[in-house]
């Protein structure tokens, strides 16, 4: 399986002769479980760092760093031998580990019976036969260019290290004669190597120098090795406790220890150490994956001999950390503002460390958006059910949005926890209160829940529109009742509709608002629409002299300074207002005298005259007790309007547009039962307007929706809430 990058520099002519030297086996020029090369077999010769990172696969570990290229095992326990170079690799199937000289990358390969140890600059191979195929040698580790393994005997367990040299093996020597469970690995430096092995029930531990392949001083577990050099080790110690992790130091020579001071706090995973020089090198692992901002996913930098630390991270995280055999460092990480990949760490004499990048996974260390959707422009909502925030994140964060009505002040505001998607809707018929018409500013605040990398902030503004509805006062786009009490207090109450289950119908959004006192000095108060040339609907209050005042809204849900528009209306025992009967985008005025006349009182868009001069358009309508201005109920070109007759019986009268109507239509009888009919506009949000009738005893009402067909044009009632008896005196 080739694994190519586009070569950026030319490598050197591969030394192609093949030395093949075995124990019992026939010599291979790659190792059976190799995969495909890309082409040929995959050589490696000294080379600098690209200029470029190199790719690094996403989601495999950091397996080691040799002189040539790096190692990685992919989710599947594939591995990938790469160089640094040009990124070009080969794949490997099995047990696979990079092993390294100051001048030479090995593959050491594990499979049945066979343990083959590659060299990547001549190809040639070694190889050892262990197991099945000779029972008594066990596979015991790999270091620089030696292999190991252990035979039980008489005398003990022995440790024979073999390499393209010495095919025959050397005996290690130093090893007490009851050592058992012998496990060798590579040090810090690619002179030595690290021995562990159990004597009776103590675990133990020595370094064991490759050239003499000889063992020194044996230090038991108390002392660790998660990182060896040629004179120091250092550990960790308290991981996953409750206490704050120690970072230990020891002096291979004299055993004198030094603690690195560690900053208090707890680590729930494991704890990555290593030596650079005089530096110890060390930070938690799991941080991109954890749910809480950790102390100590950062790693750092502590100098042994100036016992400082390093002023700044060499990286917000990491998740390995192996020694190459230069002994600088190579981390599988990531920066803000670098991004994941691989690192290399190096301290050059009394500079601090740094880290450089070298191969990169293509994704960003800090969280950022990946994709959103959110309102922009103006925001129809008599087109549009509502409107949604989606704001897709590179990792799990905390995010918070916040919509802020700029007019009004008022602020809806909410928090998800670990998500990487942010997703927040307001429906026209559910957040009604919270969506009044006009500009908005949005900003979403999303935390890392890691606490790697800053918070991110996006913002933005767009604005709700929607048709002037007569009985909208807060200009949210759905109706408001207006009740008055007999103490003569007027409130407000904001209605929405609940489209689904046996709850359907209008509600009442909120507590009522106190609108203010002493409006029983009124004997007519009549929702209008918008008369004064405003976004918002006003209201008209005729006092029982019949002065006539205009009551402007401000969108806040209540209203301005009333003025005076007009006097002598005590001669009419009906009106009603909020038809545009003229065709002229305006809400006009309608109004019966005591005679039976019927006056058109035309809309002007002026609130300090809002109507024209009266004209008669009809007589006899004494008959009626009830008017209601409905707005356009049968799909005509303009308003309409319906009344109740004293039986009872509903009446429509379709507007035509020129200030008149064309002959009434029955609708039904029965509507004596309601004590006012109310034009309310669009009350379930599709767009037509609807007619709402309360009933006598002021607890439930009806909402006829309307068709748009004058054949038809409402549905059958649905049930809807009036504020109670004891509260109120007339609605409106």
């Amino acid at each position: 399986m080739p694994l190519a990058r586009p070569t950026r520099r030319r490598l050197a002519a591969a030394v192609t002769t093949v030395l093949a030297v075995t124990l019992g086996a026939s010599a291979l020029a790659a190792p059976a479980n190799a995969l495909p090369a890309a082409s040929g077999v995959l050589t490696a010769t000294p080379a600098t760092t690209a200029a470029d990172p190199v790719p690094y696969p996403k989601g495999s570990r950091l397996a080691g760093a040799g002189v040539t290229g790096f190692l990685t095992t992919a989710p599947d326990n594939t591995t990938t031998f790469r160089r640094y170079s040009d990124g070009e690799g080969q794949a490997y199937t099995g047990g696979t580990y990079l092993r390294s000289t100051r001048t030479t990358d090995y593959l050491v390969i594990r499979s049945t019976g066979l343990i083959t140890q590659q060299n990547l600059t001549t190809s040639g191979s070694l190889q050892i036969a262990v197991g099945s195929t000779a029972p008594d040698a066990r596979y015991a580790g790999a270091a620089a260019d030696a292999v190991f393994t252990t035979r039980e005997t008489e005398a003990g367990t022995v440790l024979r290290k073999y390499t393209e040299t010495d095919t025959a093996g050397t005996t290690v020597t130093g090893l007490p004669t009851d050592a058992l469970a012998l496990t060798v690995t590579p040090a810090g430096n690619p002179d030595q190597a690290v021995v562990t092995f159990r004597q009776g029930s103590v675990n133990k531990w020595a370094v064991l120098d490759l050239a003499t392949a000889s063992v020194g001083t044996v230090h038991e577990a108390t002392v660790g090795h998660d990182a060896v050099s040629g004179t120091r080790t250092a550990w960790a110690q308290g991981e996953g406790t409750y206490e704050t992790p120690r970072v230990l130091v020891a002096d291979l020579v004299t055993g004198a220890q030094q603690e690195v001071p560690v900053t208090p706090g707890t680590a729930s995973a494991n704890f990555l150490v290593a030596l650079l020089g005089d530096w110890v090198v060390y930070g938690q692992t799991s941080g991109m994956t954890r749910s809480d901002p950790g102390t100590h996913y950062a790693l750092t930098a502590y100098n042994l001999t100036t016992r400082t630390s390093l002023s700044t991270p060499l990286l917000d995280h990491a998740y390995q950390l192996t020694t190459a055999p230069d002994g600088s460092l190579y981390a599988r990480g990531g920066l803000v503002g670098q991004g994941e990949g691989m690192y290399r760490i190096t301290a050059t004499g009394n500079e601090d460390p740094k880290a450089e990048k070298v191969a990169t996974t293509g994704e960003p260390t800090e969280v950022v958006v990946t994709d959103t959707a959110v309102p922009t422009g103006d925001l129809d909502l008599d087109k549009n059910d509502g409107f949604t925030f989606r704001w897709g994140t590179s990792r799990p964060v905390d995010a918070t949005v916040t919509v802020r009505h700029v007019r009004t002040g008022k602020t809806q505001q909410q928090t998800s926890y670990w998500t990487s998607e942010v997703a927040l809707g307001w429906q026209d018929n559910n957040w009604d209160e919270e969506v009044p018409n006009g500009d908005y500013t949005w900003e979403i605040a999303a935390e890392p829940v890691n606490g790697i990398g800053p918070d991110v902030v996006r913002k933005g503004t767009f604005k709700v529109v929607r048709k002037t509805a007569p009985h909208d006062f807060n200009d949210n786009g759905t109706p408001d009742l207006l009740t008055r009490d007999s103490a003569g207090r007027l409130w407000r109450t904001d209605l929405f509709y609940r489209p689904i289950d046996e709850q359907m119908g209008v509600h009442e959004a909120g507590t009522r608002t106190l609108l203010g006192s002493g409006w029983n000095i009124y004997d007519r108060i009549e929702a209008t629409g918008d008369l004064g040339g405003s976004p918002v609907g006003d209201i008209l209050a005729r006092e029982k002299s019949g002065v006539l005042w205009l009551y402007p809204g401000n969108g806040l849900g209540s209203f301005g300074t009333r003025l005076k528009v007009g006097t002598g209306w005590q001669i009419y025992d009906k009106i009603a207002v909020g038809s545009d009967l003229t065709n002229d985008g305006r809400p006009d005025a309608l109004a019966t005298d005591r005679s039976g006349g019927l006056w058109l009182y035309p809309g002007t868009g002026d609130a300090t005259k809002p109507f024209g001069g009266r004209k008669q358009i009809g007589t006899g309508w004494g008959v009626y007790n009830e008017l209601a201005a409905v707005g356009n109920i049968a799909g005509g070109p303009a308003g309409d309007l319906v009344a109740r007759d004293r039986d009872g019986v509903l009446w429509q009268y379709l507007g035509k547009g020129d200030g008149t109507f064309a002959p009434r239509t029955r609708l039904g009888a029965g509507w004596n039962r309601f004590s006012h009919l109310i034009g309310a506009g669009d009350a379930d949000g599709d767009g037509r307007p609807d007619l709402i009738a309360d009933s006598n005893d002021f607890y439930y009402g009806s909402l006829y929706k309307g068709t748009g067909d004058w054949k038809a044009p409402f549905l059958p009632a649905e049930t809807m809430f009036v504020p109670p008896a004891d509260a109120t005196e007339h609605v409106f």
